[in-house]
């Protein structure tokens, strides 16, 4: 597992060099492997972490362990995260015989496959390609922490923090920021690292909103995953495509049926914020490639409006037509709360949340 590390730890991204780390240990740029040579970036994150006596701190990524003795000496408890060998047995021998070897436990595993225990705060320097999944992971572990200081690629920092408005602001952007709040810390510059990285990161502080909003996530879901399908053109565009209200009809006559109740959010977060972080990396593979969110296609917009739709097929084998009249109450939804020329790229939160609200007031809803 490749990543930005703390001092003693690992970045991302580089050729295929060698560097001598810490107590002999190679780190293979090849790898991403990278040291952090700055200490008073460690200690900065020490103490924007604002990490109590009490607390017990998840540290992903440790590395060898320059931050994590950090942590030691202000934390409860310190729970590391880690799937290099070597790195678990230098953890190992820094804390044997010391003070701190009972406050240390180490899980040496990938994070992504690790059952999280409790924590009050997590300090992360984690692997770039893991990013998004695992920021919606953090945000979907329950009970929820206190904060999440958390070193990104500084262009991603950038995306989780975008307002509306700002070129990087993004599906990304909005589903970060109803779940928690968001705040850029600190830029790290690639020279603060031995060898240096191609690119520069940032450190954020995510705090997440508990109790989260009292809304159905897929719904939610759905509904941005379809506003940013094409986020520079207006709700009464996207809102007119054939396909989009075919689909959107055939959620209303279920919902209508079954008269379903909107609960369940703890269930609706979990597999909401799975859909988040694949689409945050399909965006990103997207930009890597030189596209962007303002992309989507017509069938594409369409599966995004059955976004927790059950039922298999494309939305290509479902291609169908609404009818006029359930088009006219789409359109009115939009005209009578002032959505009609409106753009997503410049819509706030609180926006999609009022959109949201319009259409299922109406009936009109985006799972079915």
């Amino acid at each position: 597992m490749s990543g930005l590390r703390a001092a003693g730890g690992i970045a991302k991204k580089g050729g295929k060099a060698k560097a001598s780390g810490f107590s002999g240990i190679e780190f293979h740029k090849s790898k991403g492997q990278h040291i952090l040579k700055n200490p008073l970036v460690v200690q900065s994150i020490v103490d924007k972490a604002g990490v109590k006596s009490t607390d017990v701190v998840l540290e992903i990524g440790p590395g060898t362990g320059n931050l994590t003795m950090k942590l030691l000496e202000r934390a409860k408890k310190v729970i590391a995260v880690e799937l290099d060998p070597r790195m678990v047995l230098e953890l190992q021998r820094r804390v044997q015989g010391t003070p701190h070897q009972n406050q240390l436990q180490i899980i040496h595993m990938d994070v992504m496959k690790a059952q999280l225990p409790y924590f009050d705060i997590c300090v992360a320097n984690i692997p770039y390609n893991i990013s998004s999944p695992l920021t919606f992971k953090l945000l979907a572990h329950r009970p929820a922490f206190r904060a999440a200081v958390i070193m990104y690629q500084h262009e991603f920092a950038m995306r989780l923090v975008a307002k509306p408005g700002d070129p990087l602001y993004s599906r990304l952007s909005v589903n970060t920021q109803l779940l928690s709040r968001v705040h850029h810390l600190l830029k790290v510059g690639k020279n603060n690292f031995r060898p240096p990285p191609k690119v520069d990161s940032s450190v954020v502080r995510i705090e997440p909103r508990n109790p989260p909003p009292p809304i159905n996530f897929l719904e939610w879901d759905g509904l941005v995953r379809l506003c940013f399908g094409r986020k520079n053109k207006t709700l009464g565009a996207i809102f007119r495509q054939g396909n989009t209200l075919a689909l959107l009809e055939q959620n209303y006559a279920v919902w209508q049926a079954l008269h379903k109740a909107s609960d369940g959010a703890e269930v609706d977060l979990v597999a909401a914020v799975n859909r988040m972080a694949m689409d945050a990396d399909k965006a990103e593979a997207a930009a890597a490639d030189g596209g962007s969110d303002d992309e989507m296609s017509e069938d594409e917009e369409a599966e995004a409006a059955a976004a927790g739709g059950g039922g298999g097929g494309s939305a290509r084998r479902r291609r169908g037509k609404a009818s006029e009249g359930f088009k006219e109450q789409v359109l009115e939804v939009l005209q009578r709360h002032g959505f009609l020329e409106r753009r997503a790229a410049k819509m706030s939160q609180d926006d999609f949340l009022g959109l949201l609200a319009a259409f299922n007031q109406a009936g009109i809803h985006f799972t079915s």
